[in-house]
């Protein structure tokens, strides 16, 4: 009975989570052309909402944890995180909608995903080719310059890829150490994830009924410019320590 219920609510799930993909790539364009960034950047919060909302279908619950307040909006802040699945992201982009928060992503997820790779090309993310390591270093500068003007923020799971058992992966510590130099007046936030990767237990179908997130934002770190690798350590051990406890 349990593996029926399963399969038909995912088959739901799937096809409300298809339909906001599919208009919100219309939305979003509209709402860009038409109005711009702002406009566009709250068809996207919209969008991830509603991605919330639709994940009660499976029962999924999704838990946030502070261990102290948030850096107030405004400033610049660089969110770092594990990585377990897509399911990751919407959470976040909707708790951290104030944060004006870009992403460091793989070129491939630029296209081919309806609206989410609209945003990635359009709203001010970088996308970079992992084959071309120093072409993508000069790219993170870059962006890094640009998020320190225009006081946006930075999500970034520097795994690199999703863990699949939900271990924490060995962080890939170019691309992060060079994000944290050219954002030297950042605040650095720690958060970890926990069982996200349980949607990919059966290869997203039929997606488990009732998972429970858990999203922790951790003590808030100064941008240490004079050790960079002290403090990925630490932001490593934290995620590592809260994940695998």
């Amino acid at each position: 009975m349990k593996t029926i219920l399963s399969y038909s609510l995912s088959i739901l799930y799937y096809l409300c989570f298809g339909i906001l993909l599919f208009s919100f790539q219309i939305i979003q364009w509209f709402c860009l052309n038409m109005f711009g960034y702002y406009a566009h950047k709250k068809s996207v919060d919209i969008l991830n909402y509603l991605i919330l909302l639709s994940l009660s279908i499976i029962k999924t619950r999704i838990f946030f944890e502070a261990e102290s307040n948030l850096p107030p909006p405004g400033k610049n802040v660089i969110f770092i995180a594990n990585h377990q699945s897509t399911y990751d992201i919407p959470p976040l982009i909707w708790k951290l909608r104030n944060y004006h928060m870009k992403f460091v992503s793989k070129k491939e997820l630029g296209r081919g995903i309806p609206s989410i790779s609209y945003n990635l090309r359009n709203g001010g993310s970088i996308l970079i080719d992992r084959e071309k390591p120093k072409e993508a270093i000069n790219s993170i500068k870059k962006f890094g310059k640009f998020l320190s003007k225009k006081n946006f923020s930075v999500l970034i799971f520097p795994e690199g890829t999703r863990s699949k058992n939900g271990k924490v992966k060995k962080f890939h510590r170019s691309g992060l150490k060079t994000l944290i130099k050219n954002i030297p007046d950042a605040i650095i936030v720690p958060i970890s994830i926990k069982n996200s990767w349980k949607f990919s237990s059966q290869n997203y179908f039929p997606m488990p009924l009732g998972v429970k997130i858990i999203i922790r934002f951790h003590n808030s770190l100064s941008n240490n410019l004079n050790n960079y690798e002290s403090l990925i350590d630490k932001v490593e051990a934290t995620i590592h320590k809260q994940v695998m406890s």
